[in-house]
C-alpha cells in the first residue's frame, strides 16, 4: 500500500500563502498537459493526478483513485489517511459511492454524508472519519476493468457545477494513466508465464532425450512414460522431468503401479 501525505497543520500566514498559491483548474490541467512520460511512470503520473485534484477542489479534500479489476477493487494512489479510510471501508462492505461511480459510469455525488439515505452504514463511518461530502468520478478504461477519481471533502455542500466540472476533466488523465498501467502488467505477467513455459518445456525435453537414449524411444514414446508417470504419482510433468534431469532416475511409483 501507498503511504498517504497528510495535510500537516501550519500558521495562518502559511495556509494564505498556501491559498494564493493554489493553481486553478485550468492551471493544473494545463500542468498535467505537459507531463512527460518519459519522466513518470504510470503511477507517478495517477498520483500527480490526485495531488493536483486535492488542490483544486473545494472543502479541504483528500483524494484517491479506486482501480476495479474483475470486481476487485483497489486504491492505487492516494493523499491522505482520509482517503484511504473511506476507500477502504466500501471495498469491505461491497457498496459506496466510489464502487458504484466506478461499476455503472455514473457521477456520484454525496451532498451530506449526515443526511444521506444510500449506504448508511458507510456514511455514518465516513461522518466520523471527518468526510462530510465527496464526488466519485467514473474513469472510462476498458471491458474488465473499471475506476474512479474519489474527492472526499470535509465540508458539506462542497461541489458546486464549477467544481463537478473541474473534477470530470481530470478523468481522462487519470483513464489514459490507468489503462496503460493495466496493460503493462498484462505484459508483464505475459511474459513471465511465456519464460515459465519455456523453461518447463526445456527441462521436459531434456527428460525426453534422456528416455531417448537410455531405452531407444521415439520422443513420443518417451513422452508419453513421462505423462504416464506423471499421473500414477500424481506430480506435474515438470517435476517428474526434472527430477529425472537432476538425478538420472524417474520417480518412485507407489505400490501397485
Amino acid at each position: 500500500m501507498f503511504r498517504g501525505r497528510g495535510v500537516s497543520p501550519g500558521s495562518t500566514h502559511r495556509k494564505r500563502a498556501d491559498v494564493s498559491t493554489q493553481p486553478t483548474a485550468t492551471q493544473a490541467l494545463e500542468e498535467l498537459g505537459r507531463l512527460s512520460l518519459r519522466e513518470h511512470n504510470m503511477q507517478s503520473l495517477l498520483q500527480k493526478v490526485a495531488d493536483l485534484a486535492k488542490r483544486v477542489m473545494p472543502g479541504d479534500p483528500e483524494t484517491s483513485i479506486t482501480v476495479l479489476v474483475n470486481d476487485k477493487p483497489t486504491t492505487v494512489v492516494y493523499t491522505g489517511q482520509l482517503a484511504v479510510d473511506c476507500d477502504e471501508s466500501q471495498y469491505g462492505r461491497g457498496y459506496g459511492p466510489c464502487l458504484h461511480a466506478a461499476s455503472t459510469g455514473e457521477l456520484t455525488e454525496i451532498a451530506d454524508a449526515r443526511a444521506e439515505t444510500r449506504w448508511r452504514e458507510y456514511m455514518q463511518l465516513a461522518v466520523e472519519r471527518g468526510s462530510l461530502s465527496s464526488l466519485s468520478v467514473p474513469l472510462p478504461i476498458s471491458e474488465g476493468m473499471a475506476a474512479a477519481l474519489n474527492v472526499y471533502a470535509r465540508e458539506a455542500h462542497a461541489f458546486d457545477e464549477k467544481s463537478r466540472g473541474a473534477a470530470q476533466k481530470f478523468a481522462p488523465y487519470a483513464a489514459v494513466a490507468v489503462a496503460n498501467m493495466h496493460a503493462y502488467e498484462d505484459a508483464r505477467n505475459m511474459a513471465d508465464h511465456l519464460e515459465i513455459a519455456l523453461k518447463n518445456r526445456a527441462v521436459i525435453d531434456q527428460a525426453k532425450g534422456i528416455l531417448m537414449e537410455r531405452h531407444k524411444l521415439t520422443a513420443d514414446q518417451a513422452f508419453q512414460v513421462l505423462a504416464r508417470i506423471s499421473m500414477q504419482s500424481n506430480q506435474k510433468l515438470r517435476a517428474v522431468a526434472d527430477e529425472l534431469v537432476t538425478t538420472g532416475r524417474l520417480p518412485n511409483l507407489p505400490q501397485g503401479k
